[in-house]
């Protein structure tokens, strides 16, 4: 049982949910907890239709997100329906804790608590605000509150007829708001990012100090430094006096102190650190005089933190950085992200051609119609997104070399590529890439400080992007779950390792993990993976054969590892695993799907292999009860239908049989 899937897996995301809330609904009635299915539903259905859907995770924002935009936005019921959904809500993520299913890089249960409690203060109001509500649901509800039935699909056709006619009321002044809002709230039915693999970095302490290294951060440190307290003159122009400018050049060391110009303004790399500092809020201008921040002493005194703010603040250096006309600045503050995104956990420097006919794509839309050739916007485009690579480098968040890229980036020229942004490279740039492949060119590669300060980025985003290391304290079913899902066996296998030596080398807490998943095709997934990634429990396998509660899942593994003694099992280990893979199969596709595979396994004795694997002894007792309820029982209801008791049929009135009336 998974708790992630792509976008396109519609099937597989319903059958999990449809799982989840079957079995969160036990649990919660087995313990007096409110549980309303439609919440339940819809909880998964908002962190599934989210930017990195993980069904597991949950912190502060999506608690708010669901029950404050989600809910008023989408679901439709009746209010006091509604009003149960903080407890609903809060049900589900304390079934999720219980089974080992949370993501423990999301709050703890605790602070979940927390914010679900703080964000009933604030969910009254938020359903009572038309803004907040989809087109749709004002419809959906507008019908549920006249009395409509929304399974009535005749009903549904005839509403609009209905609301003209003024057969049903509605309130005008509510959907004005709700039309008015649409345009200016953002969708939550957010478009998924592309998945990011697991990043290692340096100790805190060498980042730290590679950090302080950085010229840029030297730099606006000796800038602020020579602002001093008092200031600088500028001229009615907004500019350093020329004398300043030559001083200040001379002393950040960027080589035009000599220069025969006549304005500050014709010193461009004094003007770009002026810039980057006032972006960075370390100094800004005021009745004629360039100050320093006062607020920004103990930024000035932290390298790393500096470091940090200068990162941000590039980000909105385009039009500072490039000079007109340019096509870059007009997009440069939401596309130089994805451009370092694409090159984000790369094993190999990434050539800029790769990523400058990406940006070509994207740039072509604000060419002006001046009639320049196409080709010329084209290098300049190129020329630009090198010379924001350069500004890059000296701040240290990426590394540039020259030289032929890795065959990695031409693999996939041959055939339909399709860029980091989701849009398709035609022919033409894939045949113009691979030439350019062939030949030596400019290479970009993210430092350990630029890949630390883009998964911050990606993380206040609310991205998945996985750190080694990082799961050092959470449980055995925790780890193993977030590996599964989220981390490919090279990496698996090095956060494993961090895991036993913070606790202590033993794997027992691990196959304990797994016996105590009630999931059967996850526990079987994670057996399956600790059997790939670590040797010790894969030597381990043939003698579990025989647990109490492993066995089945192990007899399945060896048998898919072409074990020969999985050739020699008895009539009750059989049983089991075809039990094991019926389980799984409940799990997967339901229980009309299982029905319909045992009739085609056993025919007319498809009841009897049921039965059979009722009364098996396996040990997964939440499934087998599944099994027992929603196979077993529907099947053996079918095989016994209903017979009178011998003598007259209804409406006979006494005629022998063979006598007919005539027609």
């Amino acid at each position: 049982m998974r708790t992630w899937f792509e976008p396109h897996e519609d099937e597989e995301f319903e059958a999990a949910k449809d799982l989840l809330v079957r079995r969160c609904l036990v649990w919660a009635g087995e313990r007096g907890m409110a549980a309303d299915p439609l919440v339940l539903e819809a909880a998964l259905d908002s962190r599934h239709r989210s930017v990195d859907g993980r069904l597991a995770y949950w912190d502060e924002a999506q608690v708010r997100r669901f029950l404050l935009e989600w809910i008023p936005r989408y679901v439709t019921a009746y209010r006091d329906e509604l009003d149960t959904a903080p407890g609903s809500l809060m049900t589900l993520l304390r079934y999720i804790a219980a089974k080992g299913l949370r993501d423990p890089r999301g709050a703890t249960l605790a602070e979940l608590e927390q914010a679900v409690k703080a964000a009933v203060a604030d969910y009254p109001a938020a359903l009572d605000d038309p803004a907040r509500m989809g087109i749709a649901k004002f419809w959906a509800q507008t019908a549920l509150d006249n009395g409509i039935d929304l399974t009535d699909l005749k009903a549904l056709e005839r509403l609009p007829r209905d609301v003209e006619a003024g057969r049903v009321p509605y309130d005008a002044e509510a959907l004005d708001r709700v039309v008015e809002a649409r345009l200016g709230r953002p969708h939550l039915d957010e478009q998924r990012a592309f998945p990011q693999p697991p990043l290692a970095l340096p100790p805190a302490r060498e980042l730290a100090e590679a950090a302080a290294r950085g010229d840029v951060v030297r730099r606006l440190t000796a800038l602020a430094d020579w602002v001093g307290a008092e200031g600088k003159t500028l001229t009615e122009a907004g500019h350093l006096r020329l004398a300043d400018a030559r001083e200040l050049a001379g002393l950040l060391g960027t080589g035009e102190q000599d220069l025969q110009v006549r304005s500050a303004a014709d010193l461009p790399g004094v003007g770009l650190l002026l810039a980057w500092a006032t972006h960075a809020r370390i100094v800004r201008v005021s009745k004629g005089r360039l100050l320093r921040v006062a607020k920004a002493a103990p930024l000035l005194r932290d390298p790393e933190k500096l470091w940090s703010r200068a990162f941000e603040a590039y980000f909105e250096l385009g039009r500072d950085l490039l000079t007109p006309p340019s096509l870059l600045w007009s997009v440069f503050d939401e596309l130089m992200p994805d451009v370092l995104n694409s090159a984000y956990g790369m094993a190999s420097p990434m050539p800029v051609a790769r990523l400058e006919e990406t940006v070509w794509l994207v740039c072509q839309d604000y060419i002006p119609s001046d009639h320049v050739p196409e080709e010329t916007w084209r290098d300049r485009v190129g020329r630009e997104l090198a010379l924001a690579m350069e500004a890059l480098a000296e701040l240290g968040a990426v590394e540039l070399s020259h030289g032929v890229a890795d065959a990695l980036y031409s693999s996939d020229l041959a055939g339909d590529l399709t860029a980091d942004d989701g849009l398709p490279l035609p022919a033409e740039a894939r045949d113009r890439l691979l030439r350019r492949l062939a030949e030596p060119g400019l290479l970009v590669r993210l430092t350990p400080l630029g890949a630390r300060a883009l998964r911050e980025r990606m993380l206040a985003e609310g991205r998945n992007a996985p750190l080694i290391g990082e799961l050092a304290d959470a449980s055995a079913a925790e780890l193993l779950g977030v590996l599964l899902e989220h981390y490919p066996p090279k990496a698996a296998a090095q956060e494993l390792d961090g895991w036993l030596a913070a606790h202590g080398g033993d794997p027992g807490p691990l196959l304990d993990a797994v016996r105590a998943c009630s999931f059967r095709t996850r526990a079987a997934a994670m057996l399956s993976l600790l059997a790939e990634i670590h040797p010790g429990l894969r030597s381990l396998l043939p003698s579990l054969r025989t647990d109490r509660v492993l066995g089945p899942m192990v007899l399945m593994e060896l048998a898919q590892r072409g074990d020969q003694a999985s050739d020699r099992l008895g009539a009750d280990e059989n049983l089991l695993v075809t039990t094991e893979g019926v389980l799984g199969l409940l799990e997967l596709a339901g229980p009309e799907k299982v029905q319909e595979q045992l009739r085609a396994m056993a025919g007319p004795n498809a009841l009897a292999l049921v039965e059979a694997m009722a009364a098996s002894g396996h040990p997964a007792q939440e499934s087998m009860e599944e099994l027992r309820t929603l196979v077993a029982e529907p099947m053996r209801a079918r095989s016994h239908p209903l017979r009178f008791v011998p003598g007259p049929r209804p409406g006979a009135r006494g005629r022998t049989a063979g006598r007919k009336r005539k027609r």
